[in-house]
């Protein structure tokens, strides 16, 4: 069972949308902090801070260390998933700004939107929303297809307060 020191060092680790892209990053791939750094517009000591984080929380893993350009050590790293089942009190700000962040500078027709609204009482709504994250539960636990184009999928619900 988690303590509450442990609870608090993963609230941390998954509060910034810049470890989540970290996350995103390494998913599917196992990424160096060079390359993160690069792929993120950061300084990569500022990259490493949040590596290392991630690392410490056990939401990424070093790989076996590879040479790099004129034979520098670099340490690839890949994600262990352990953040998709991470209770993240209040994560709605963070996963709307890492959102927005990942969407920065994409075109129109890269983004599949779908929004709609409804009015359902409290048994529906839940069991909605029970449905949706069991499909997103469903193809999280897949393996990823070799052939296949990363992507992220963002999922939001919230009451209509100007439709009531």
């Amino acid at each position: 069972m988690p303590t509450d020191q442990d609870l608090q060092a993963t609230g941390r680790a998954l509060s910034s949308p810049v470890r989540l892209r970290i996350l995103r990053l390494c998913l599917h791939r196992s990424r160096t902090n060079k390359e993160i750094a690069g792929l993120l517009h950061l300084n990569p000591a500022t990259s490493l801070h949040h590596v290392r984080t991630l690392l410490n929380t056990g939401f990424l893993e070093a790989e076996e260390p590879r040479k790099g350009n004129r034979g520098a050590r670099e340490v690839p790293y890949r994600a262990t998933r352990r953040s998709w089942g991470a209770a993240l009190p209040d994560a709605a700000p963070v996963l709307v700004e890492t959102f927005l962040q990942e969407i920065d500078g994409l075109a129109p027709d890269e983004i599949e939107t779908t929004r709609m609204g409804i009015k359902l009482n409290d048994a529906n709504r839940k069991e909605l929303m029970d449905k949706l994250h069991a499909v997103l539960e469903e193809y999280a636990r897949r393996p990823a297809d070799e052939d296949g184009t990363a992507t992220s999928i963002f999922l939001a619900h919230h009451v209509d307060r100007t439709a009531n």
